[in-house]
């Protein structure tokens, strides 16, 4: 999440926690607390703070932890489709069959699309 992105950024920038502390204002137990996910709501103006001392873009910060978030977003997504498929009784020998039928139906909706 965004306190992993900010811990690994301020390592590749060569800056220890002390450092990011005293060039933000920021405290170094807050600090601390952020990039060990313990705080994961850090105000923006904070977030800015720590983006402008690393020298990174503020969006790359946000963005990296939207995608993060929205993976696993997905990824749940899939596991609650898994789990249907099981409580409908559905194999795991038959996910074959349900790749032809949904072939079918790309081949389907891409012939009804270019008519």
């Amino acid at each position: 999440m965004i306190g992993h992105n900010i811990s690994s950024i301020r390592k590749q920038r060569g800056y220890t926690l002390s450092e990011l502390s005293e060039r933000t204002g920021i405290s170094k137990s807050y600090l601390s607390n952020i990039e060990r996910n313990l705080k994961q709501n850090p105000s923006i103006h904070v977030i800015e703070k720590i983006a402008l001392v690393l020298k990174v873009d503020l969006k790359i910060l946000l963005k990296i932890a939207v995608e993060v978030e929205t993976n696993q977003q997905l990824d749940q997504e899939w596991m609650d489709f898994i789990a249907d498929l099981k409580k409908s009784g559905i194999k795991k020998e038959r996910i074959n069959e349900l790749k032809i039928l949904i072939e079918f139906m790309k081949w389907h909706n891409e012939k009804i699309s270019t008519k």
